[in-house]
Formats: C-alpha cells, structure tokens, sequence
C-alpha cells in the first residue's frame, strides 16, 4: 500500500533516475513516462514540468503520473499526462491517490482540468475509448518476412518505392535535425496543423534514445522521421514527407527502412502510434498490417474541458486558413501556436 504521493523533483539527478528505473522494469511504461520527456518538453516549449510519485513503506516508488503544465492564451489551460505525448497516462499502483493528487495539484496551480493519456481512468473520470486507434505489431526477422506480413496491396506500393533511386540516412546531429525539421514543417502545414518548435525536437533527441531517418531524392530530403526506442520497440512520432514525396512513394520506403533499421538496433516491436478513429492515417496503418487497438484518455474538469482536436468543426476554418500559408509564414508562426497544444 503507498504511504502517500508527492511531487518529485526533477531537478535532482537522483531522483530522475529513481524514477527512470522504476518506468524501465514496470509494465505498460512507455517513453513518455521517462522523466527525460518531460523535461524535454519542458525545455523546449517552456511549460512547465510535473511529476508525481507514489511510495510505499519502505520509500520505493511504486506509482508514477508525468504531467506537463500547459498554459495558453488561445487554447486555455490543464495538466496533461503526458504533454506532446500520446501515451504517459497513471503507471503502476496507487490509481487513485494519484489521481487524486493530480486533481489537487491541478486546483492549485489554476487548471481547470486534467486529461490523462492512457493507463487506467480513475473512477468518476471521463473516459473515452473511441476518439483514437494506437498500431502496434512485433517485427519481423529480416526484410522478407517483414515484406509479406504486409498485406498484399500495401507490399505492392513498399516494392514500388524500393524501384526509386532513394537514399536513406540515419542520425541524430544537429544537421540531419534541422533537414527533419524543414520537411515536417511542410507536411504538417498541408494538413493545415501549426509546427512544433525545432527547440522540442532538439531537446527530445539530447535526452532521449532517439535518431533521425531521412529519405533523399537527388541529394533532397522529402520525407522524414525522427523515432523514439524504448523498451525494444521504435516508436515513429515526428514523420512527414513533402509533396514530391508521394510520387516517389518515399513514404512507404521511409517506414519500411525504419523496420529494417530498428532490427538492426535489436528492436523486436513497432509501435506506429495513435490515429483519430475514421482518419486517412488509421487506414494507412491497418495497410500495413497493423491492428487497431483502442486508446483509452480520461479527463476530470472543473467546466468545459478544453478542446485541442484539430477536427473538431470550430477549427475547419483554422485549418483551411494555415493550409493556404506561405511555409516561411506556417514555420515562423507555428511554433508560437503549438507550444500551448500539448
């Protein structure tokens, strides 16, 4: 049983990796749990970072809730678990003392609310099982067999793109961040989504176990996408690809070199991440093979929720609206935005 939940303190070094070892041996951890992401986050996008823990008798952490501060002029404020990431919900015992703290912690800090991304839902929480679809599947032993595990009209498209004369780079120095960074910026602007600062990317990638896979036409990048590793698995989180992309069905090489180059780093899963129920992106992922599984966020709030869900209909306007910018315009003003989305 916990003796009671607190606020740790992530300036220690000791006490992140108190909290790293125990993500690392707990199940259902993901990397957004790692204190790395949360101060990443924090140090990127400038909202500020939370942890809370949950002890037992003995002082071992048994319990652990990432939360990230969020405060906007434009999209108002919560604690959210975790932020900019996709998973990062309650880990471990103690659901409800943490749960509880969260809420405690949201009331004294001004958030009218709290959303949770993943793990259990508290009781008499708001939970939702139905907005988002995660994709994940084992990998397979070697390009072959990873080629007919996809099914057969997807295979058909990763055989054309391995026709195109492509290159593929992998890193994860400042110069391979910066080519990422501009080819995100233009896939995100056509869907008429603001970009995230370069400063988040930058810091990710100094704490975190993560690296860069790039797709070259004629010494041009025109897809990419920067991947997070944990736990033996490659989670693909920031990947786009420009207009000259789809011709050349860079796109599917990207993923398909990523697959051969997580093996290669000794990855045996591939979690390709969540996807709004409905969406073009949750069929590409079921093309590849993958089963849709649903993803269950919570939310306690004190009045509205805030609404960050780019299709949502109070946001078509907006997202015609950016679609239509100039990309020097969407870059320079995308990351202002998107700081306060989480």
């Amino acid at each position: 049983m916990p003796v009671g939940v607190r606020e740790a303190d992530l300036r220690d070094p000791a006490e992140c990796a108190r909290i790293a070892a125990f993500v690392a041996t707990t199940e259902g951890a993901t990397p957004f749990h790692l204190p790395e992401w949360s101060r990443a986050v924090q140090d990127g996008c400038g909202q500020r970072a939370r942890y809370l823990v949950s002890e037992d008798a003995g002082g071992a952490i048994i319990g652990g809730l990432p939360l990230t501060e969020m405060r906007s002029p434009l999209f108002g404020r919560a604690l959210v678990s975790t932020g900019f990431g996709v998973d990062g919900g309650i880990l471990g015992a103690s659901i409800e003392p943490l749960a509880a703290g969260a809420w405690n912690l949201a009331l004294r800090t001004g958030c009218p609310s709290v959303e949770l991304r993943g793990g259990p839902a508290p009781k008499g929480w708001a939970s939702d099982d139905t907005s988002y679809l995660g994709f994940a599947r084992d990998l397979a032993v070697d390009d072959e067999a990873e080629l007919l595990a996809i099914p057969r009209k997807q295979r058909a498209e990763v055989r054309r793109s391995l026709g195109f004369d492509l290159e593929i780079v992998t890193g994860n120095d400042r110069t391979l961040l910066a080519e990422h960074y501009r080819v995100y910026a233009e896939s995100v602007r056509n869907l008429g989504t603001p970009v995230f600062p370069a400063k988040l990317f930058r810091s990710v990638v100094s704490v975190m176990d993560a690296d860069v896979l790039t797709v070259r036409h004629q010494g041009r990048a025109i897809a990419s996408v920067l991947s997070l590793y944990f736990d033996g698995t490659v989670y693909p989180y920031w990947g786009g690809g420009t207009d000259a992309a789809r011709g050349l069905r860079a796109n599917d090489r990207m993923y398909f070199a990523l697959m051969a180059h997580a093996r290669a780093r000794g990855c045996t899963r591939f979690d390709f991440g969540r996807s709004k129920t409905g969406t073009g992106a949750a069929a590409f992922k079921k093309n590849w093979g993958f089963t849709p599984e649903p993803r269950l966020y919570a939310k306690r709030s004190d009045g509205p929720a805030r609404e960050v869900n780019p299709l949502n209909r109070k946001y078509a306007l907006m997202v015609k609206t950016w679609k239509r910018l100039p990309l020097w315009a969407a870059t320079a003003a995308g990351p202002w935005i998107s700081r306060g989305l989480g």
